[in-house]
C-alpha cells in the first residue's frame, strides 16, 4: 500500500463514527490486499455520477463519500443558479434511504431547496419530477440492474436529463476539492424539513407524471376484458407506478409476482436483477405457466428498463432491447398513419450501437430516423432540439439496445411504466389479429431481412489493461482492417473527431447536427453489415457490436458467427 492510500486510511480511522462502518474498517485492518481496494482510489464520478461496492473507503459507496459528493453538486448549483432548488429520489437499494437523508441534509446546509420523494420511485418519475417542479437539478439514488452489493447516484440537469460532460466535470474538480469529514456543510434532516428547505415531494408530481404516460395511450385503447399480464418489478420500484398505468388503461388482469413484488435491496430471488436475462425472470415464468398470460414484463429495480416473455407455441420467447424497439417504432408509426397523421413529419431516435433494422423501416414508412451516442441523454437531447423549434409533438419515440425506450416527452430518460403501458397495449392490437408479439417480429424480419446483433466483450483489468484498451482503439483508428470476418470494409466512421449524426428518411428540415466527439469506431461491411468498437465508458473492458444481415435467421446468425470470431481476435 503505498503512503497516499497509507493516509486516507489514517484518516477515515480518525473520523468514521458510523458504527457499521467503523466496524468494517476496523476488520479489514488486518487485510491489506481488501484494505488497499477500498483506499486506492477515490469513486469516480462521471456523467452517470457515482456507482459502487457498498462498503467503508474512498473507493465505495457509503454516507461519507455521498456527503462529499453532495457538497460537490451543491457548489455546482450555487455558483451557477440563483436560489437553487433540486428534486431527489431513490430506488430500493440498500442504504438508499440513509444516502437519500444525507443528501437532502447536505443540500440544505447549503441553501438548496430539496423536494424529496416519500416512498422509493422509478427512476423517470425523477425526470418528471425535475420538469414538473421546475428545479435547478435532480438526483435518484440507484445501481440500476447491478447486484445488491451496489449502490449509486445519478446526477439530473434542470430539463430532467443526465448532465453534460462538462458539467459533470465542474462537479468532479468540486468534489475533490473538499475535504470529507471537514469540507461537507450538514443539518439534521428533520430540521431542514421544519425550516422548510426539504420539502416532501407533493402527491400531485406522481399523479401528474401518471396522467402524462397516459397520455400516449393508443386513442379508444381497449384490452378484451380476458387480457392478463404477469408482471415483476424484481424486488425494484416499478409495481406502484405500473399497475396505476395498467389500471388506467383497462387492463384488470395483471398477476404480480409475489416473491417479487415488495421492495427488497437484497434481491432475494436473483442475483442479477436485470430483465434481459432469463434467468431474473424464472419466477415470472413460473407464474406465467399458472396464469396462461398474454404477455410476461419485467422491470429493473430503478424501473427504467423493461424485458419481456411472449408466450408461443408451449415456450416463452424473449424479445431482445433491439427488437422491442423495432416492434414499437413499427407499430407506433402505423398508429400515427391510421390516427391521420402525417408520418413524414415523426422523429425516431436511436443510437449508434442499436439495431441497424430501423433504418430500412423508416426508409419505408417514411418517418425520420435519427442516430446518437450511447446513453439515453443524447435521446433526451433530441426531444429538447423539436421542442426549441415548436415541434415537440414530432417525437415518435427513442430506444436503445439495453432495453430502454421512451413515448411521449413527459422524461428526458428511458421510462419502463410508459414501456410497459405501450409493450401491453401493442400486444393486445396483434392479439385481435391472431398474433403474438413475436410473430409480430418474424413478419418484420420476413419483410425487411434478418437484421441480428451481438456483442463480444473482452476484459483488460489494471493499468497495463488500460494501457491494452488504449492500444486496440489506437490500432483500429490508424491501421484500420481491410475486412472483417471476410467481408470487404466499404466505409469507416471513427466518431472521436466528432461525426456527422447520422440521418435517414422523413423532413429532415433542421440543420445537420454533429455528434460530440467520443471513442466509437465503426466499419460498414459489404452486405449491409456492421462491426464497432468501443471502450466502456464504466468498466475496464472494450465492446464490440456486431450487426449482421441475411435473407432468412440461419444466413444472418452465420454471418454474426464469423463477425463474432474476427471481433475477438481483433481484441484479443
Amino acid at each position: 500500500m503505498d503512503q497516499h492510500t497509507q493516509a486516507k486510511v489514517e484518516l477515515w480511522k480518525d473520523n468514521v463514527t458510523e458504527p457499521d462502518l467503523k466496524a468494517e474498517l476496523e476488520g479489514l485492518m488486518g487485510d491489506e490486499e481488501r484494505l488497499n481496494d477500498a483506499f486506492y482510489r477515490d469513486l469516480a464520478f462521471g456523467t452517470a455520477g457515482l456507482r459502487g461496492v457498498l462498503g467503508v473507503g474512498t473507493n465505495r459507496m457509503n454516507v461519507y463519500v455521498v456527503a462529499q459528493a453532495t457538497q460537490g453538486v451543491a457548489d455546482y448549483l450555487n455558483a451557477h443558479y440563483d436560489k437553487p432548488t433540486l428534486a431527489l429520489a431513490r430506488d430500493s437499494r440498500l442504504k438508499g434511504e440513509d444516502f437519500q437523508r444525507v443528501t437532502a441534509s447536505v443540500l440544505a446546509a447549503n441553501g438548496v431547496h430539496v423536494f424529496v420523494y416519500p416512498r422509493i420511485e422509478p427512476v423517470p418519475t425523477l425526470s418528471f419530477a425535475v420538469r414538473y417542479l421546475h428545479t435547478s437539478a435532480g438526483i435518484v439514488l440507484t445501481a440500476s440492474h447491478n447486484p445488491a452489493k451496489y449502490n449509486g447516484y445519478k446526477v439530473y440537469n434542470d430539463n430532467g436529463g443526465q448532465i453534460t460532460d462538462e458539467a459533470a466535470a465542474e462537479i468532479s474538480a468540486n468534489i475533490e476539492a473538499v475535504d470529507p469529514f471537514g469540507g461537507v456543510k450538514t443539518m439534521d434532516f428533520d430540521e431542514g424539513l421544519r425550516r422548510g428547505l426539504i420539502e416532501w415531494t407533493p402527491e400531485e408530481v406522481l399523479d401528474s407524471f401518471i396522467t402524462n404516460v397516459k397520455k400516449v395511450s393508443i386513442p379508444n385503447f381497449k384490452a378484451d376484458e380476458s387480457y392478463s399480464v404477469v408482471y415483476t418489478p424484481l424486488n425494484g420500484t416499478g409495481i406502484e407506478c405500473v399497475t396505476r398505468i395498467l389500471k388506467e388503461i383497462g387492463v384488470e388482469k395483471v398477476f404480480v409476482v409475489p416473491e417479487q413484488a415488495k421492495p427488497d435491496g437484497n434481491f432475494p430471488t436473483c442475483t442479477y436483477p436485470n430483465p434481459e436475462f432469463r434467468e431474473a425472470l424464472e419466477l415470472a415464468l413460473k407464474l406465467a405457466d399458472e396464469k396462461k398470460p398474454k404477455l410476461v414484463v419485467a422491470t429493473d429495480p430503478d424501473a427504467d428498463r423493461m424485458g419481456t416473455a411472449i408466450p408461443h407455441d408451449g415456450e416463452y420467447k424473449l424479445l431482445s432491447g433491439n427488437e422491442m424497439g423495432v416492434l414499437l417504432m413499427d407499430w407506433l408509426s402505423n398508429m400515427a398513419a391510421a390516427n391521420g397523421e402525417d408520418v413524414r413529419r415523426k422523429v425516431a431516435v436511436t443510437t449508434i450501437v442499436s439495431s441497424a433494422m430501423p433504418d430500412v423501416l423508416a426508409e419505408d414508412k417514411g418517418f425520420e430516423l435519427r442516430r446518437v451516442l450511447t446513453g439515453f441523454k443524447y435521446i433526451g437531447d433530441q426531444i429538447d432540439h423539436l421542442k426549441d423549434e415548436g415541434e415537440e409533438d414530432r417525437f415518435l419515440m427513442g430506444f436503445e439496445e439495453s432495453y430502454g425506450y421512451l413515448v411521449g416527452t413527459h422524461a428526458r430518460d428511458k421510462d419502463a411504466i410508459v414501456a410497459v403501458e405501450m409493450a401491453v397495449e401493442m400486444a393486445s392490437h396483434y392479439a385481435t389479429q391472431g398474433k403474438d408479439l413475436y410473430e409480430a417480429m418474424e413478419d418484420l424480419y420476413k419483410k425487411y431481412g434478418y437484421y441480428l446483433n451481438g456483442t463480444v466483450n473482452a476484459a483488460f483489468p489494471g493499468a497495463a489493461g488500460a494501457d491494452k484498451m488504449a492500444s486496440i482503439m489506437n490500432g483500429l483508428r490508424n491501421d484500420p482492417p481491410k475486412e472483417i470476418g471476410g467481408y470487404k470494409v466499404v466505409g469507416m466512421t471513427d466518431y472521436d473527431t466528432g461525426a456527422e449524426m447520422p440521418r435517414v428518411s422523413g423532413l429532415q428540415k433542421e440543420a445537420a447536427q454533429t455528434l460530440p466527439p467520443a471513442n466509437v469506431i465503426e466499419f460498414r461491411l459489404e452486405q449491409g453489415n456492421k462491426v464497432i468498437f468501443r471502450p466502456s465508458g464504466t468498466e475496464p473492458k472494450v465492446k464490440a457490436y456486431l450487426f449482421s444481415k441475411g435473407a432468412t435467421r440461419a444466413e444472418a446468425e452465420a454471418v454474426r458467427a464469423k463477425l463474432q470470431e474476427a471481433a475477438e481476435r481483433i481484441l484479443s
